[in-house]
C-alpha cells in the first residue's frame, strides 16, 4: 500500500488537523505495515502558486514564446514530482482545517498542480469529466474553530468531494473535530471523538 500524507495547516504542533492525519496514517500502518508513506507539508509554505507559463507546459501548450529558464524548469519538475505521489497513491490522508470558510491557500496550490487535464482528468467530446485516478480512497480531517454552519460543507467538505469526484476518487471519507476554539474543554472533546473515529476510518 502507498499511502500519501498531506498536512496544510500553518499552526504547527497546535494543529488538530496534523494530529488526526497522524494518527489515521498511524492506524493504517498498524493494518498494513509495510506501507510505504510520503508526506507533504504544505502549510510549511515552500508551495507556490501556479504560473500561468507552467500551466501551459503541463497542458502541453509550451511554445518558444514561453521562456523556459532555470526557475519554470524547476517547478515543472516538482509538479510531475507532485503528479507521481498523487497518482501511485493507494490512500490520500489530508488535513484539511477550514480557513475563511475553505481550504487553505496552501492546498489549494496542491490541487491546482495534481488535478490536470490529461493527466489526471480527461473530458470526453461531449464535454464529460473524466476522472483518471480511479481506485483511490480518500480520508480528510476537516477541522475548524466553531460549530459547522449551514452551506459551509459547500466551500470545504463539499468542494474537496467535488475536486476529487473530478479525478475519479469517490472514496472519500470525512473526519470532522468542531469547536476547537471553543475552550479547552470543548477542543479536547472534539479531538478525542475524532481520534475514535480515525481508527475505524483506517479499518
Amino acid at each position: 500500500m502507498n499511502i500519501l500524507h498531506i498536512d496544510s495547516a500553518c499552526l504547527g504542533d497546535n494543529s488538530a488537523s496534523r494530529q488526526l492525519t497522524a494518527a489515521i496514517v498511524d492506524a493504517l500502518r498498524v493494518r498494513h505495515w509495510d506501507a510505504n508513506v510520503a508526506y507533504r507539508d504544505l502549510g510549511a509554505g515552500h508551495l507556490p502558486h501556479v504560473t500561468g507559463p507552467l500551466l501551459q507546459v503541463m497542458r502541453g501548450q509550451w511554445n518558444s514564446t514561453i521562456p523556459l529558464n532555470e526557475d519554470l524548469q524547476g517547478d515543472v519538475m516538482l509538479t510531475e514530482l507532485l503528479l507521481a505521489e498523487f497518482m501511485v497513491a493507494d490512500v490520500i490522508v489530508l488535513g484539511a482545517p477550514v480557513l475563511t470558510l475553505s481550504v487553505p491557500s496552501t492546498l489549494k496550490a496542491w490541487l491546482d498542480r495534481v488535478v490536470l487535464e490529461g493527466r489526471t482528468y480527461k473530458v470526453s467530446p461531449s464535454g464529460r469529466t473524466i476522472g483518471l485516478a480511479t481506485g483511490k480512497r480518500a480520508i480528510v480531517a476537516s477541522t475548524r474553530g466553531g460549530p459547522t454552519l449551514a452551506g459551509m460543507s459547500d466551500y470545504h467538505t463539499g468542494y474537496l468531494k467535488a475536486v476529487f469526484a473530478m479525478v475519479g476518487i469517490t472514496d472519500v471519507h470525512i473526519l470532522e473535530a468542531d469547536n476547537l476554539a471553543q475552550g479547552t474543554a470543548a477542543r479536547e472533546q472534539a479531538i478525542e471523538a475524532a481520534l475514535q473515529q480515525a481508527a475505524l476510518l483506517a479499518a
